[in-house]
């Protein structure tokens, strides 16, 4: 008979407790929310002999005694508040071997709970290796609880780990825990800490000398800019290649369709709606692929939170402090998580004003629209060194969007949100060698997610988009060529009676109606917009070829003279991107985050009119 068992994974951010999952539950983790919270979770599951156990990966949090969202739900799910009033059966509390003073008080809250516990140290090889020395067995003994050692990126441990999550039952109730204030609860961890340390940790001399320049005023603030300027620089160079290869691919079995299938709707569907309309998206998988290695591996060597740090005097400068610049980094991957990370935020005024502006911080969505545009408008020229217009195009666009960020939270802050922040505090984790399989698994995840998107709602909306594009049929004369027939077909459409329609908005930004279905498309997902203009101009042909999309747009065209899109109306696209709030994932976040749809509507609106207002601008210069 199997025997299942619930266990709560838990721990301070940056203790390890990630990779810990990781190498327990492997790919079977997944997200899932608690009933009547609005707080995700991590489950993973595992098989040990007979017993089944399903892991419950918990918000990182300091302290049980909860001043944010996310440190309450962990509260009440150890206390048993949550999942139905059911407690899970045992907690496998995570902690840092090189910086177990700092977590010592909050297992004394844990361990007061009184459910079995198991203690379990990370990066016992990091402690070694800077002089530190631990008697694991003396600690056991002090606690009354088991204790287990592990070095989860490379697996050492683990697998012992695993054989003592079946044993709950046996764990031993822990003894002599301060159940007093927090000045109690901190000297208990002291005394603990003198007993069992044979060797103190010894200060690395490197950390100090690289923390001097990181965390300084100034200069941290240009190695950061650096750093920008070398991670936008290589999400176009290094993935260009893989980029072209995709694309390659997906023009030649495109073609194939078209040539072995018999002529039809079905078949311009299949090679123009789905193959070309899906494709010119997943086409951009290797930098979003690059987008997220380069973050992940930042965030696992720890310089992530030095970033964070030294960012926060800017953020002090709108009121908001550095959990809120945390949740904005996340909205760089997306807004949904970057919003739903605003939960860490104690204080309601500066988790209102984040989540208002998290939309500006440039998601991974918009990244193929950037690639798209910036290639057809901005040369690829040299500025300097390895840097050419192109990087530095996509880094200004990204930095535009989070110096709006700031500046709109600001006035939000020293407006209707007006009030105080509660203090800051951020644990600068050592430095380490990111492990390349964790970040693979992170990486593997998000490139899922993004193709699990293009599979179901980009395939979605490249086929309505198809129909709209191809009804109603209208008959063309014999003697036109397909392209002319295409066309002929398309500004005869349903898409293009829409974005007729819309054109009295878009005019005086430059925009045509094939830009404005593109925009309609773009609430379902940002990359439809991509996939619109595919699809558009899936016939058009250049001395007898098929070239890129982005040869196409900026190609004048032998009819009018004039190219499908001009330079002006390029930079006017790519700003009103910058700011419009073109995402309904976001916007049902944001409704489910605050309550209601009172700032929501606010959000569409007011991002909606700074959008138009900057592509208006652009379009005026630049033309």
């Amino acid at each position: 008979m199997t025997q299942e068992l619930r266990l709560a994974l838990v721990g301070s951010p940056n203790a390890g407790k990630t990779t810990l999952f990781n190498a327990l539950t492997g790919l079977s983790a997944k997200t899932g929310n608690y009933p009547g919270v609005t707080v995700d979770r991590r489950l993973g599951s595992l098989e040990v002999g007979k017993v089944k156990i399903t892991l419950s990966d918990l918000p990182g949090s300091y302290s049980l005694h909860a001043i944010s969202e996310d440190e309450a739900v962990t509260s009440k799910v150890l206390k048993g508040e949550l999942d139905g009033g059911k407690a899970p059966d045992g907690i496998v509390f995570v902690a840092d071997a090189t910086t177990l003073d700092r977590s010592l008080p909050m297992l004394a809250d844990v361990l007061n709970i009184g459910r079995p516990t198991l203690l379990v140290l990370t990066m016992i090889d990091e402690l070694k290796a800077r002089g530190g020395d631990l008697d694991l067995f003396k600690l056991q003994g002090e606690l009354g609880i088991p204790i287990v050692g592990v070095v989860g990126n490379k697996g050492l441990g683990v697998n012992d780990l695993r054989l003592k999550l079946a044993e709950v039952t046996a764990w031993n109730r822990a003894k002599n825990i301060p159940e007093g204030d927090t000045h109690s609860r901190f000297l208990w961890g002291d005394e603990i800490l003198q007993k069992v340390t044979r060797h103190p940790l010894s200060e690395s001399r490197l950390t100090r000398k690289i923390d001097r320049v990181l965390l300084h005023p100034v200069l941290g603030l240009v190695v950061f800019g650096a750093f920008l300027a070398v991670f936008f620089q290589a999400i176009f160079s290094w993935a260009a290649p893989a980029m072209d290869l995709f694309s390659g691919w997906m023009d030649i079995t495109a073609d194939w369709v078209l040539a072995t299938f018999p002529p039809g709707l079905f078949t311009n569907l299949l090679a123009d709606g789905i193959i070309r309309g899906v494709g010119a998206v997943i086409v951009f998988v290797p930098q979003i692929a690059l987008l997220f290695a380069i973050i992940f591996m930042f965030e696992a060597s720890g310089y992530m939170a030095r970033a964070a740090f030294v960012v926060d005097r800017v953020m002090g400068w709108a009121g908001l402090e550095g959990r809120c610049f945390i949740s904005l980094l996340s909205s760089y991957a997306c807004a949904v998580p970057g919003i739903m990370a605003t939960r860490s935020i104690p204080s309601p005024r500066d988790r209102l004003a984040t989540i208002l502006v998290a939309p500006f911080a440039t998601c991974s969505a918009r990244l193929p629209v950037y690639a798209l545009l910036i290639s057809a408008f901005i040369p690829d020229t040299t500025v300097w060194g390895p840097f050419t217009y192109q990087g530095m195009t996509l880094m200004g666009l990204y930095l535009l969007g989070g110096i709006s960020a700031v500046l709109f939270a600001g006035i939000f802050k020293r407006g209707m949100l007006k009030g105080a922040s509660l203090p800051f505090y951020l644990e600068l984790p050592p430095y380490r060698f990111p492990s390349l399989r964790s970040v693979s698994i992170q990486v593997f995840r998000r490139v899922k997610v993004f193709l699990k998107d293009a599979g179901s709602v980009i395939l979605i909306g490249s086929i309505v988009l198809w129909f709209l594009l191809n009804f109603p049929r209208h008959e063309s004369p014999a003697d036109f060529t397909a392209a002319q027939a295409h066309r002929a077909q398309i500004e005869q459409s349903y898409a293009a009676d829409l974005g007729h329609a819309m054109e009295p908005v878009f005019d005086p930004l430059g925009f045509d109606w094939r830009i404005n279905v593109g925009l309609i498309g773009s609430f379902a997902a940002r990359e439809l917009m991509v996939s619109t203009l595919a699809e558009v101009y899936a016939y058009e042909e250049i001395d007898g070829e098929h070239p890129g999309l982005g040869v196409i747009l900026t190609t004048p065209d032998p009819k009018t003279g004039e190219p499908p899109m001009t330079f002006a109306s390029g930079i006017a696209l790519l700003l009103f991107f910058v700011y419009a709030l073109l995402c309904l994932s976001t916007v049902a976040v944001a409704k489910r985050e605050t309550g209601g749809w009172k700032w929501p509507i606010f959000m569409m609106s007011y991002m909606g009119a700074v959008a138009w207002v900057a592509a208006f601008i652009g379009y005026t210069l630049a033309s």
